[in-house]
């Protein structure tokens, strides 16, 4: 996990990931990695970013998004691709 933030009795996990020149999306990936650290954390639900640097991305405008996907145990991920 690449933070986890604790505030009182919240706790987020949030992994980051960069979708990179020759390499696939890595959002499958990242959720799979977040699964698994949020189940260790006892929470359910975490927050995955996609940062897409890829030379031909589109412009910003047109990649920004937000979704909340679950994951496969069932969890609430808010997906951030940039």
């Amino acid at each position: 996990m690449d933070l986890c933030l604790r505030y009182g009795s919240t706790t987020l996990g949030i992994e980051l990931k960069v979708w990179r020149d020759k390499k696939r999306d890595p959002q499958t990936q990242g959720l799979e990695q977040l699964d698994s650290y949020l189940a260790r954390l006892g929470v359910d639900f975490g927050w995955l970013f996609v940062f897409d640097r890829r030379e031909k991305a589109p412009p910003i405008e047109e990649r920004l998004s937000t979704q909340i996907v679950s994951s496969k145990n069932q969890r609430s991920i808010t997906v951030i691709r940039a």
